[in-house]
C-alpha cells in the first residue's frame, strides 16, 4: 500500500507519466543496454527490443499497477504481477538486477518530464517502483521454493529424443534428461524457456508451451517458424535456429517449467479457445482431462489458416473424441480442397464465439494472437461471463494492458 503522502502525488502525476511513459521506456531501456550491452545480447529479447512491444508492456504493466495503487489501495494487483513473475522465473531473473533497473529507469522519468519531478515526486514514484520490485522478488521467490532450487536456479540440459514436421511451418521437439531421469512435474498450461546460442554469439531465450500432458518421462514444445509479412524473411531468430539446427540427439538449454495459465481443478465447464500455435497449452490439457477429469463439459474452439496449418490438427480430434462431453469447433480462413473440410464441426471464416451455447459456470481458457483473444474475451462478456473466469496466454510481451 503506497504511503498517504504518495498516494496523493501519484494520484496526480499519473496522468503525464502515463503519457510519457513510451518516452520513458525507450530512454530506460538504451541507457541500461549502453551500460550493460549483455543484457540485450543475452537476456532480453531483441525481436522485440527492435519493434518496440517489450517497451509498450513495460510501460502497460507499470501504469496499470500505478493505478491499482491509488484506485484500489486495499488490493494488490496480482493479476498484473503473476504473469510477470512467472515468465521472470522462466528466465532465471534474481532480486539484485531490480536495484539495476530502478536506477535506470527512475532516471528515465526524471530526464524525460524534468522539472515536473521535485524530490516529493520522485520519492512517490520510487516507491511504486519498489512496491512493485518487492512484489516481484517475493512472487519470484515462491515460485523457485516451489521449484526446489535456488533463486535463478532454473535452466537444465535437456536432449531432443525426437523432433516431427507438424506443418510446412511448425516442428514439435520431445525432449528428455540426458541421465534418464524423469522430467520435472508441471502443470497443463505452462511453458519452459529454451535458450540457443546464434551464429553471433548472442544467447537468445524464448518460451514454448509444454504441448502434452504432465506425468511423462519427456517433455514436447511445438515450435512455430517466424516469418517476416511477406512470409519469406525469417524474424524468429531462436524458432528459425531451431527449425534449421534442432535435431534427435541435439541437447539444448531449458528452463523448469512456468506459468499462469493453470488449467484448475474442479467439475465447472470449460471452454478453450486457441488460434494458430496458440494451441499447444490447450493439447496439455485435454490430454490431462482425457486422464484426470472425462467426465467434464469442454467446448474447444480453434481458428487456423487452413486445415494444413493446423499443428496437431488430428490430435486435436483425437483427445475431444476421448472425452464425452466435449464438442469441438474448427474455423479456416482458407478451406479449399481439403478433405477435413467436410467435417461437421468446421467452418470457413474467423471463429464466432457468439454461435455457440455456454454452460453456466464456464471457465474459459484462451491463447492466440491478441487480436483473437479480444474478439473472443469481448463476445463472452456478451455471453454473460464474469470477467474473472476469463483466463488468457500471450506468447510475446503482454500487451493487454497497453490496448
Amino acid at each position: 500500500m503506497l504511503s498517504t503522502q504518495s498516494a496523493q502525488i501519484v494520484r496526480s502525476t499519473l496522468p503525464v507519466v502515463a503519457t510519457s511513459l513510451g518516452d520513458i521506456t525507450e530512454l530506460f531501456y538504451r541507457r541500461m543496454f549502453e551500460e550493460r550491452p549483455e543484457l540485450l545480447r543475452d537476456l532480453f529479447n531483441r525481436a522485440n527490443q527492435a519493434n518496440g512491444s517489450q517497451r509498450e508492456a513495460l510501460a502497460g504493466a507499470v501504469a496499470a499497477f500505478a493505478t491499482s495503487l491509488v484506485e484500489r489501495p486495499d488490493e494488490r494487483p496480482d493479476a498484473v504481477l503473476g504473469r510477470i513473475a512467472n515468465k521472470h522465473a522462466s528466465l532465471g531473473i534474481t532480486a539484485d538486477q531490480y536495484t539495476l533497473v530502478a536506477r535506470h529507469l527512475l532516471a528515465a522519468v526524471a530526464d524525460v518530464l524534468g522539472d515536473a519531478v521535485t524530490p516529493a515526486v520522485a520519492a512517490a514514484w520510487d516507491e511504486v517502483y519498489w512496491l512493485m520490485a518487492n512484489a516481484l522478488i517475493a512472487m519470484e521467490a515462491r515460485l523457485y521454493a516451489e521449484a526446489h532450487v535456488d533463486d535463478g536456479a532454473v535452466w537444465r540440459t535437456m536432449e531432443i529424443a525426437g523432433r516431427r514436421e507438424e506443418t510446412p511451418d511448425t516442428a514439435s521437439f520431445v525432449l528428455r534428461r540426458p541421465d534418464g531421469l524423469p522430467t520435472e512435474p508441471f502443470v497443463p498450461g505452462q511453458y519452459v524457456s529454451v535458450r540457443v546460442e546464434l551464429p553471433d554469439g548472442a544467447h537468445q531465450t524464448r518460451q514454448y508451451s509444454l504441448s502434452t500432458a504432465p506425468g511423462r518421462d519427456a517433455w514436447r514444445i511445438t515450435v512455430k517458424r517466424e516469418r517476416s509479412a511477406d512470409g519469406r524473411v525469417p524474424e524468429g531468430e531462436v524458432s528459425s535456429w531451431l527449425h534449421a539446427h534442432a535435431r534427435a540427439g541435439d541437447t539444448l538449454e531449458v528452463s523448469l517449467p512456468f506459468g499462469d495459465l493453470l488449467l484448475p481443478d474442479g467439475d465447472a465447464p470449460l471452454l478453450l479457445a486457441s488460434a494458430g500455435i496458440g494451441i499447444t497449452p490447450v493439447l496439455a490439457m485435454l490430454e490431462h482431462l482425457v486422464v484426470d477429469s472425462p467426465d467434464r463439459t469442454v467446448i474447444v474452439v480453434h481458428a487456423d489458416r487452413s486445415p494444413t496449418y493446423h499443428a496437431h490438427r488430428l490430435e486435436l480430434s483425437a483427445l475431444v473424441e476421448r472425452l464425452p462431453h466435449a464438442s469441438l469447433h474448427l474455423w479456416y480462413e482458407d478451406t479449399t480442397d481439403h478433405p477435413a473440410s467436410a467435417a461437421p464441426h468446421v467452418n470457413e471464416g474467423w471463429a464466432d464465439i457468439t454461435r455457440l451455447t455456454l454452460p453456466k459456470e464456464t471457465l474459459a481458457f484462451l491463447c492466440g494472437p491478441l487480436s483473437f483473444m479480444q474478439i473472443v474475451r469481448a463476445d463472452l462478456l456478451a455471453h454473460g461471463l464474469n470477467p474473472a473466469a476469463i483466463h488468457y496466454e500471450v506468447f510475446g510481451p503482454d500487451l493487454w494492458l497497453s490496448t
